[in-house]
């Protein structure tokens, strides 16, 4: 009889368990400041976890996607111009990321580790002229420490890298996975070519500092 009274109390301590965790996550979200108005229009990554109300250190949010830790951001936006391009860099943050095992198969081909630091840009960009133009916001990061990454390493594949129509603007995210973290981010734009291939602007850079 007390053997077979265990039994039924396990499944008992598991729900208790992830109701107090599902109660954890409610309080923690209501907590959190609304998102940013920049982002309004953001269609939500189907790959990566919304950090949107994510904006000071130890800050803390779960979706369906997995588990996301602010650890350092710049709030602060910076813009540079590029020719024709007007660039915003409206935030950057270092997140601690843990996807959820759904996720597994797609960040195989960039990880194999079950959580790692994601470095992200929240950028925008118009095409001031009345000429198409192609333009890549963040073409290479470099940390403090020398690792690099190009954007063939983004996780969000927002498309942000195609052709700009006259008077088009985009806005979206662009992030790296980066072995050993980062206090200090040096972006590099493409170069920005007209739609036949005319070198139009060279590539600029700028560092962003984390807090």
């Amino acid at each position: 009889m007390k053997a077979r009274l265990a039994w039924l109390l396990v499944p008992l301590a598991l729900l208790w368990g992830c109701q107090d965790e599902t109660a954890q996550d409610t309080a923690t979200a209501a907590s959190l400041p609304e998102a940013p108005a920049y982002t309004e229009q953001y269609v939500l990554s189907p790959q990566v976890s919304d950090d949107r109300r994510l904006q000071e250190p130890g800050q803390k949010a779960r979706d369906a996607k997995g588990g996301l830790e602010l650890l350092a951001a710049n709030m602060e936006a910076q813009a540079v111009q590029i020719g024709d391009i007007e660039l915003t860099i409206h935030e950057t943050k270092l997140l601690q990321y843990t996807p959820d095992y759904s996720l597994i198969d797609f960040y195989h081909s960039y990880t194999h580790d079950q959580e790692f630091e994601l470095a992200k840009f929240f950028v925008e960009i118009h095409n001031t002229s009345s000429e198409e133009m192609n333009f890549a916001p963040v073409a290479l990061v470099e940390t403090e420490s020398g690792e690099v990454k190009t954007w063939e390493d983004d996780v969000y594949l927002e498309s942000l890298n195609e052709g700009l129509k006259p008077g088009e603007v985009k806005s979206g995210n662009v992030g790296f996975i980066l072995e050993d973290g980062a206090q200090e981010l040096k972006l590099t734009t493409s170069k920005l070519f007209a739609a036949d291939g005319e070198l139009l602007a060279p590539a600029q850079s700028m560092a962003i500092k984390l807090d």
